[in-house]
């Protein structure tokens, strides 16, 4: 069952630039780490109970890197929190939904998350996250 928006990824080339502009804007950071498997760095904005989630490449072949390259700066994609990202899996997969990760992996935050690929969700990449 999906719980809430978890938090909405936004590809920036430059974290620091980006954390000024949402600075301006009166939003604070609350954490930074970097994710080794997915090669990014993150600082994470809260607002309200949704995150805004800036990710910066820390590698010139990270996913984030190659979506900047093709796309530019900007929304990368949409997470929607769940009790159990492995039985969600399953369910959607069975629905015939194209899935980017067979299994959960580890992300920021401690948390399991898969994504789902666009071409089975109206372009978006979702990532499903449990905390």
């Amino acid at each position: 069952m999906y719980k809430k928006v978890s938090h909405i990824g936004v590809a920036v080339k430059d974290l620091e630039k980006a954390k000024e502009v949402f600075g301006t804007l009166g939003l604070e950071v609350e954490g930074e780490e970097v994710v080794e498997d997915q090669k990014v760095k993150v600082a994470f904005i809260p607002v309200g109970e949704t995150r805004i989630e800036l990710l910066e490449a820390t590698s010139s072949d990270s996913p984030v890197a190659r979506f900047i390259e093709k796309r530019g700066e900007g929304v990368h994609h949409l997470a929607l929190g769940v009790d159990n990202v492995e039985a969600m899996l399953e369910e959607l997969k069975a629905k015939g939904v194209r899935l980017v990760d067979e299994k959960p992996r580890r992300g920021a935050h401690n948390t399991l998350i898969a994504f789902l690929h666009p071409k089975s969700t109206g372009g978006l990449l979702l990532e499903l996250c449990q905390e």
